[in-house]
């Protein structure tokens, strides 16, 4: 263990008073030392551990304050039988201990596996296989953990919450980003940084996949969000082929000079990833000497996100929350929670999030159901068709923890009150897991009827947050709208004490229901509208209302060109400037446009928009009625023609665009795949061929079990009509030629994700040229670029799965 003055050291590093010194890439290292390609690195600890402490003792030598233990892949799944994860890690513990660092941190790489939704791993497995290891490695005597590239943030979040649960060792967490400049689900550095950083890592920031030119932008803009140190670990450039072999084209001064600028910007924990050496540590030592870290200060702003999008309120601005999908009054929601038919609530998500709502209230209170369960599967549909962060709304406390501990991105929780037990049970979870909290003004003696009383609790709550961690700027006091139809001296207190917390609170937010005040009167929309306007007036930060009434978004949306938040008056200008006093006016009873009972807008009355808005939408539900609908029209090849696929080729469009990302795309492909069930059940009844198309081979090569990009790719050749025959990971090539050539296959795709295995790949495409001369090969991964898929001989290069598919529709018409 280190002793107090590498404590110091630590300590005032994770301040952001001290540089620290990671070292750089392990693999290469050990490649250079006789790795053999396909084999697991991890258990040379076990098998040549002098080798391993060679590693780390150059590293030392060359200046690291820290050296990785070799475990980036050590976890149960990975493993399987060849060693247990104690093991491992107590061997590679030792092998790091033997090169004498100041510090020993134990590596976490991502499992191999997509996380559910979208892929098999749940979170809470997920959640166990990274607890043994922490346990592991603490057990061993490691001093911090390194959880490293992650690109996805379920994934990352369950990592830490793994080192915080089962240990009290720092964790430093870095996320991997595309060139694009988020992560392959579509995670963006500033969402990553606040999600992170309030989760409590003691520094999150930026590894492998990109040289440190093609990073330091993304760690710009990262910097305002992290409320911990920031952390760099680039490759030394980006790989290409050189005589067969992969070289990183950036040497040790030219690394060292491309990571200075980063230093400049607040980044006070460093080292390498893929390609660099101890030469390229060295380097960063040298750049370190004399030089003082850079004092960064966070934004202090109210924050939440999503997994793909950031909502942030600077001082006087006003945000909006859809407060539809609620059960309560709202019959048509209450028999989707009761059925299990979740496709009225992702129509209320879809439609407020196109009226202008910012955050989605998401409540599943219903007293005949199971509200924990119903209210998780709710989370993971709604972020498959928005992008919007999610309030997780429940009374009881177990639901909010299980709703947000798996939910990816820093959540808005409502609510807490004043009174003890909900102080005691909910204002614990939000410090725990880095959450925004609302607080009610109500406690044991029921909702005070005036200002003060109000004040009164929201200071009672506010000292809990505070007594708690949770900064002021995570907290929103409701000062809970009242009916002015049975005390119409309510609407006044309400204002009031709205003034009196942004006066006497100050750092807190402020939010409130608007709707409640218009109770038992007519024409609520023009009540509602009115008193928005004067709350916003007293200082309201965050409404929550129907962003479907258009009279409610006319006032927010007026209210920001007086309050300055609209600069310019450009988003008013652009969205009013055909609209005129002449305009119909709402009928009493109006919600919008549309009744209350009636829910989101109605679908296109033609089947065939119907059918490719659904797609559009991933909406799922409806799907197989609007194919159905279409068929009485129409034949099966008119459906998949000019129906199914220009959806699903304006679904590629966005999503190429970085209009929609990976869970978009997906639940955009499982809408079309309803659609095509049909087509194949219309085409068995009546005789006809199936409209399936393919087969296509999948596989990950030989000496590679890394398979998330290649499931990927098999869900999304599925949903898009194509018949896949996947043979999993870490395939021979002869197994892929055997199958092949007895499904006389027209198209094969082959995954990597490690240099080492690229090599398999080149022998697998070798065997198809000799043995299924017809078959095209499509090659893809991570470490995958044009240049190396020349080099193994494949007819094409796909950079995402979106790209596989419409190879597939070059190679299969």
């Amino acid at each position: 263990m280190p002793d107090n003055a590498n404590n110091d050291l630590l300590a005032s590093a994770l301040a952001g008073e001290a540089f620290l010194l990671l070292d750089g890439a392990m693999g290469t290292q050990l490649q250079e030392r006789g790795l053999a390609a396909g084999e697991m690195p991890e258990l040379l600890c076990l098998t040549h551990p002098e080798v391993v402490t060679e590693v780390h003792a150059a590293y030392v030598a060359a200046g690291a304050d820290v050296v990785t233990t070799n475990t980036f892949g050590a976890n149960a799944a990975k493993l399987g039988d060849a060693a247990t994860v104690e093991e491992v890690f107590s061997a590679a513990v030792a092998c790091a201990r033997a090169a004498r660092p100041r510090y020993v941190a134990a590596d976490l790489g991502p499992t191999g596996q997509l996380l559910a939704p979208m892929g098999p791993l749940a979170f809470d497995d997920a959640y166990e296989l990274f607890a043994r290891q922490v346990r592991a490695a603490a057990d061993a005597g490691a001093d911090l953990f390194v959880i490293e590239t992650m690109s996805d943030l379920a994934e990352a979040k369950a990592a830490l919450l793994a080192v915080r649960e089962n240990s009290g060792l720092p964790a430093l967490v870095t996320m991997t980003f595309e060139e694009d400049g988020r992560t392959f689900l579509g995670t963006t550095p500033e969402v990553a940084a606040l999600t992170l950083s309030s989760l409590g890592a003691a520094a999150v920031g930026i590894n492998c996949s990109l040289g440190p030119s093609e990073v330091a932008p993304l760690v710009a803009r990262m910097a305002p969000w992290a409320r911990c140190p920031l952390m760099v670990q680039p490759n030394a450039g980006l790989p290409r082929v050189e005589d067969g072999v992969t070289v990183y084209d950036i040497g040790p001064e030219e690394f060292a000079a491309a990571v200075e600028p980063m230093l400049d910007a607040g980044v006070t924990v460093l080292g390498g990833c893929c390609g660099t050496t101890p030469a390229h540590v060295a380097a960063e030592r040298a750049l370190l000497a004399g030089r003082a870290p850079v004092r960064r200060v966070p934004l202090d702003r109210f924050a939440v996100c999503g997994p793909q999008r950031l909502v942030a309120l600077a001082p006087g601005e006003v945000g909006v929350i859809g407060e539809r999908i609620n059960p309560t009054g709202k019959r048509r929601m209450q028999e989707a929670l009761r059925s299990g038919n979740h496709d009225h609530v992702v129509a209320e998500a879809i439609a407020q999030e196109r009226a202008g709502a910012q955050i989605l209230d998401v409540n599943a209170g219903l007293p005949e159901i199971d509200e924990r369960a119903v209210m998780c599967r709710l989370v993971d549909e709604l972020l498959a068709v928005t992008t919007l962060p999610l309030q997780i709304d429940a009374s009881d406390p177990a639901v909010i923890e299980a709703a947000i501990r798996r939910y990816p991105g820093k959540a808005l929780v409502n609510s807490v009150n004043g009174k003890a037990e909900s102080l005691a049970a909910v204002v614990p979870l939000a410090a725990r897991y880095g959450c925004a909290l609302v607080g009610l003004t109500l406690d044991e003696d029921g909702i005070p009827a005036t200002a003060e009383g109000r004040l009164a609790v929201a200071r009672k709550i506010v000292a809990a947050t505070d007594a708690a961690g949770v900064p002021r700027r995570d907290v929103a006091i409701d000062c809970l709208a009242m009916a002015a139809s049975t005390d119409q001296t309510a609407p006044r207190a309400i204002l009031e004490a709205i003034r009196l917390v942004k006066a006497e609170l100050p750092g807190v937010r402020t939010v409130l229901g608007v709707s409640n005040i218009s109770f038992g009167l007519p024409f609520r929309p023009l009540v509602n509208a009115t008193f928005l306007a004067a709350a916003l007036g007293a200082g309201l930060d965050l409404a929550i209302v129907n962003p479907g009434v258009r009279r409610m978004m006319d006032v927010v949306d007026s209210w920001r060109v007086l309050s300055g938040e609209d600069e310019s008056a450009r988003f008013y200008v652009e969205h009013y400037a055909d609209r005129s006093d002449a305009a119909p006016a709402p009928v009493p009873g109006d919600q919008g446009g549309r009744a209350e009972k009636d829910g989101p807008a109605a679908a296109p009355a033609d089947p065939v928009e119907r059918a490719r808005a659904l797609v559009l939408d991933g909406r799922s539900g409806p799907m197989a009625d609007a194919v159905r609908e279409v068929l009485l029209d129409h034949d099966a090849l008119y459906a998949v023609n000019e129906v199914l696929v220009p959806a699903l080729d304006e679904v590629g469009r966005r999503f190429e665009d970085g209009r929609f990302f990976l869970p978009q795309l997906m639940a955009s492909a499982e809408a079309a795949k309803a659609g095509f069930e049909v087509l194949r059940e219309a085409a068995s009844a009546s005789g006809a061929p199936a409209t399936e198309k393919g087969p296509v081979v999948v596989c990950t090569v030989r000496g590679d079990i890394h398979d998330i990009g290649k499931n990927i790719v098999r869900m999304l050749l599925e949903n898009y009509g194509y018949e896949v025959v996947d043979l999993g990971r870490d395939v021979a090539p002869e197994a892929v030629a055997d199958a092949v050539v007895a499904r006389h296959a027209p198209l094969a795709g082959l995954s990597a994700l490690m240099t080492s295995t690229v090599p398999a790949m080149g022998e697998t495409i070798e065997l198809l040229r000799e043995r299924a001369p017809w078959c095209k090969v499509v090659v893809g991964g991570a470490v995958l670029t044009p240049e190396y898929a020349r080099m193994v001989g494949a007819d094409f290069y796909a950079r995402d799965a979106m790209e596989t598919v419409r190879i597939a529709g070059e190679v299969i018409a």
